[in-house]
């Protein structure tokens, strides 16, 4: 199950041979676990060019349910559309204007400069929070140190990911989009607009955020 560098694109792979025994010894302690998403997939959001990345949208961990999680947060190739990203489709529509899709499919998002990360890139199959003390957390600190460098623009979603807040001098937080916690603060944040205007000030291209 040990990581090989050819699951990334090649503009990442410094940064990952870096952290490979960290990243070994996570996947080790999976061995006995049916996870999800798929191990073909869970590195599945570092296939983006790292230069092409300009915005990070943060959650927490894969949904549970068997075939639904692809590797990218938020995003399922399953239906119907995931409670979570229902609700961030109805601030998507109020945000922006636009109508939402009948897919759960973001791989258009991350097509566009944005890396869609959990803390948790793993969970047992059926189990949410299985492994959010397997080490990833670690993990994927260092991958937002390492984003927070090249001057991308974090969308902060719930508790585990405002946790990295600091690391940002660009940063969009809220409650995490899920039914029991939509209502406290992410319906009418904005995140989408917020980001592109940020962007804007950095003289960076805006986000196509359109599915």
């Amino acid at each position: 199950m040990a990581l090989n560098l050819d699951e990334v694109h090649p503009s990442w792979r410094p940064f990952f041979n870096e952290h490979i025994s960290l990243i070994d010894s996570i996947l080790a302690g999976l061995d006995n676990d049916e996870i999800t998403p798929p191990r073909s997939e869970i590195f599945r959001a570092f296939r983006t060019p790292l230069d092409e990345i300009r915005v990070l949208i943060l959650g927490q961990d894969p949904y549970p349910a068997l075939g639904v999680a692809d590797g990218l947060a938020f995003s399922s190739r399953a239906l119907p559309i995931p409670a979570s990203l229902r609700n961030i489709f109805i601030e998507y529509q109020s945000d922006l204007g636009v109508t939402p899709p009948d897919s759960a499919d973001l791989s258009t998002w991350a097509a566009r400069g944005v890396l869609l990360l959990n803390r948790t890139l793993t969970t047992a199959t059926g189990n949410r929070n299985a492994h959010v003390k397997s080490g990833w957390s670690s993990f994927t600190y260092r991958v937002a140190e390492y984003l927070a460098l090249h001057q991308v623009v974090a969308i902060l979603w719930g508790k585990n990911a405002r946790e990295l807040s600091s690391l940002f001098s660009h940063r969009i937080e809220s409650a995490h989009p899920s039914p029991l916690s939509a209502r406290r603060g992410f319906f009418g944040s904005r995140p989408f607009s917020k980001t592109n205007e940020l962007l804007t000030e950095l003289g960076r291209k805006p986000i196509n955020w359109e599915l």
